[in-house]
């Protein structure tokens, strides 16, 4: 496995220069860094957050990050979930590269940690998958920003049910140093006032470890469903830090996409919120 996956959407989802990203990153976790997860002492296991521009959803998906920043030295791996918007693909799609590059630089991905995966019939190599793929690539730069070093594990998730996916990060669960984001929006182009409605049922059945979120709900509907399957079975509590939409930041309130951050906790980080 060799090769470098480039950034695709640097210049139009986020600034496309290292300095002016390094500064708007850097103002998105100051400005939610009072939120209470920032300062847990331990980080979460798990975190759900949204892959929109970032004037769009930045705010929202920093609520998340900025609670790792304590744990910047701990978390060594993230195991990176998103759905498959441009490629159909069966199962879970890995990328065949070695590394992924934003405009910040190149993180390694986890050799070690895939070649775990490989054997599983649901886990598959498909770059085109990847190539143009925003929802994983956003996530990146935060990433970048409160982690010191880490390795990678992407799946674009197509045609997969959420035992396949649950499957998945059973094997890369690993401990504190393993860290899961699921990279998701959720409804898209509804009148303003439906689209809360409809982010507000998700949102408690989120909150509820209730699986069967469907893709009218959440695009990462499939990847989001697994990770409940399996916070159920690792006692992991959830908890709502933010959630929006874009007629709230940027955007025409006639047709808005939804946004939310969670961040899933296991039950000796409970006493710490």
């Amino acid at each position: 496995m060799d090769g470098l996956r480039k950034p695709a959407v640097a210049g139009s989802f986020y600034p496309g220069h290292a300095a002016a990203l390094s500064d708007m990153v850097t103002g998105l976790l100051a400005d939610a860094s009072t939120d209470t997860l920032a300062h847990m002492a331990t980080p979460p296991k798990a975190i759900i957050v949204p892959h929109a521009g970032y004037i769009y959803c930045g705010a929202t998906a920093a609520r998340a990050y900025a609670g790792l920043v304590a744990a910047s030295r701990t978390i060594r791996r993230v195991v990176l979930l998103g759905p498959a918007h441009r490629v159909a693909v069966r199962g879970l799609a890995l990328p065949g590269v070695a590394r992924f590059a934003t405009p910040l630089g190149e993180v390694a991905l986890d050799r070690d940690a895939i070649d775990g995966i490989r054997h599983l019939p649901q886990v598959v190599e498909c770059a085109s998958a990847h190539t143009h793929e925003h929802a994983l690539e956003v996530q990146l730069p935060f990433l970048q920003s409160v982690l010191d070093e880490f390795t990678l594990v992407p799946l674009v998730v197509g045609d997969a049910t959420a035992d396949e996916v649950a499957q998945v990060l059973e094997l890369l669960w690993g401990g504190p140093e393993t860290l899961i984001v699921i990279s998701s929006d959720l409804s898209h182009f509804l009148p303003y006032a439906q689209a809360q409605a409809v982010d507000r049922t998700t949102a408690r059945q989120i909150l509820g470890l209730r699986p069967g979120i469907t893709h009218d709900q959440a695009c990462g509907g499939t990847p989001i469903n697994g990770l409940l399957l399996a916070a159920q079975r690792h006692g992991l509590a959830p908890h709502l830090l933010g959630q929006c939409n874009s007629g709230d930041t940027a955007g025409d309130k006639q047709r808005v996409v939804g946004y939310a951050s969670f961040a899933f906790t296991s039950p000796e980080q409970h006493h710490a919120i």
